[in-house]
Parts: C-alpha cells; sequence; structure tokens
C-alpha cells in the first residue's frame, strides 16, 4: 500500500464526526416530536376508515397487484407468519438505529447525510399522517385480509380504540419500508463490498411483511418511496471519502484530496 491508495488518517474523521452529545440529544429530540406528532393524529376513526376504502378502491382501479397474494403466503404456516410478524416488530427500530451508529463510527460525513434524509422523510411523514389519517389493511373487513399479529403474534399493538402508545391510523407512508430503504441506500454507497447490494434485500423482505402482516398496502410503501427520493434529490450527497474513493478514469484518487473532502462534508 502506498500514500496513493492508503485510507485518510483518524483524525480526518474526528474533524468531521458532530459531537456525540449533541446528536443524541438531537435524535433523541426528533423521536419525541414524532411520537407526539403521531398522537395528534389519533381521534379520526371515521375519516381513516373512509380514506381506506378509498385507497383499496384506488390500488384495485389502477391494477396494483393484491395485498391478499402476500398474506396467503405467509398463512401456509404458523411459523411463517410469527416469524414476519417478529421481523415486523422488531427489526424496523434496531436495524435503523444499527446503521446510524455504524455510519457516526465509520462514515462520518455519510452519517450527517443520512440522519438529515431520515429527519426529512419522517417529518414529511408526520405531516401526512396528520392530513390524511389512515386504516390499515388489517382493519379493512373490504380487503379479506387478517390480523397477523394478532392471531399468531407477536403485536406491537393494543387494542386500537385503547392504545395510547401508537396511532394505529397512520399507515400512510410506511415508515417501516421508508427507514428500511434509506438503510439499504446508505450501505450501499457508503461500502465498498461487491456484495453490498445485497443490502437491498433488507427493504424488499421488509415490504413484504408490512404488506403480508395486512399493515401496510402497497401504496403506503409508494408514497414512503417517493417521499425519500425527493428527500435525497434536495439533501446534498457527501463528497467522496478515502473509505469509499476509488478509481476515477483509471488514476486512483489521491488520499490527501479524499482527505480534505471528507472534512468539508461534515461542515
Amino acid at each position: 500500500m502506498n500514500a496513493r491508495t492508503e485510507p485518510a488518517p483518524a483524525g480526518s474523521d474526528a474533524i468531521a464526526r458532530p459531537p456525540l452529545v449533541r446528536e443524541l440529544l438531537l435524535v433523541a429530540g426528533l423521536f419525541l416530536v414524532y411520537k407526539f406528532g403521531r398522537q395528534l393524529a389519533t381521534g379520526h376513526t371515521g375519516e381513516a376508515f373512509h380514506n381506506a376504502h378509498r385507497v383499496w378502491d384506488f390500488e384495485r382501479a389502477v391494477h396494483l397487484p393484491g395485498e391478499g397474494a402476500v398474506q396467503s403466503l405467509l398463512l401456509h404456516g404458523d411459523g411463517l407468519a410469527h416469524l414476519a410478524n417478529t421481523y415486523y416488530a422488531a427489526v424496523h427500530f434496531p436495524a435503523t438505529a444499527a446503521f446510524l451508529i455504524w455510519l457516526y463510527l465509520r462514515r462520518p460525513a455519510h452519517y450527517v447525510w443520512a440522519r438529515r434524509v431520515l429527519a426529512a422523510v419522517t417529518a414529511a411523514a408526520l405531516a401526512l399522517h396528520l392530513l390524511l389519517p389512515l386504516a390499515p389493511p388489517r382493519m379493512l373487513a373490504a380487503t379479506g385480509l387478517v390480523d397477523t399479529a394478532r392471531l399468531y403474534g407477536p403485536s406491537v399493538y393494543g387494542d386500537p380504540a385503547t392504545d395510547s402508545l401508537s396511532n394505529q391510523f397512520a399507515a400512510m407512508p410506511s415508515l417501516h419500508f421508508g427507514w428500511a430503504l434509506m438503510v439499504a441506500i446508505g450501505l450501499v454507497v457508503a461500502t465498498r463490498s461487491r456484495w453490498r447490494r445485497l443490502w437491498l434485500a433488507h427493504p424488499l423482505l421488509t415490504l413484504l411483511v408490512i404488506v403480508g402482516t395486512a399493515n401496510h398496502y402497497w401504496l403506503d410503501a409508494i408514497v414512503a418511496a417517493a417521499l425519500l427520493g425527493l428527500a435525497l434529490a434536495v439533501i446534498p450527497f457527501p463528497h467522496r471519502t478515502a473509505t469509499t474513493a476509488g478509481r476515477v478514469r483509471g488514476t486512483l484518487v489521491p488520499a490527501q484530496r479524499d482527505e480534505q473532502a471528507l472534512v468539508g462534508a461534515g461542515r
């Protein structure tokens, strides 16, 4: 390894990395605002079911595949349905948190970018939850779908009438899918492994899970992907770093130039 290919010094990462306490307070504050905002959207049961019928009819009008086709695969055995419910309940927050922690420690410039994108998508989702309360397909009799979490467990939701911890009428957009897609995209662009595109299996599996468990419509995932695409288009992508830099037009990118790009991306 020579001077043109070795990684930038650890000091460059330290300069680009935001203060830990500030980031913890910021992320915790954003989470509390989101949870509080979701509660503001409760109490619109009639409107949520009306919107659910409209979404269901729209999907059929544009010939989207039926959610029931995915759920029928899960209902072939109790174990598969239970596994899907577990994935829905246990992977969403831990995977996103692990993604941000890894980026913070190993790819500081990418961390700042990813945190901004996730915050923008979450804020837009909260606005839609307030403007468009939506009952999930598991609550809509017209879908013919069942609540797999209630039947096979585990379930993260209680009785909608008494559940004070979550807003169950906030199906659109699906942040399960939006966050999973961002995690995959972030890992693909921040790593160099030839297998890095396998991270896209996470949002694909998440999509099948949220639809198969009848927690979301296809349209919920489509809207989440659209919001993420808009955020990615608006929020500047981090400059090439020493860790992710490769060959440009057949020549190696100098490590010193990459170090400067990394420092600039964290400002």
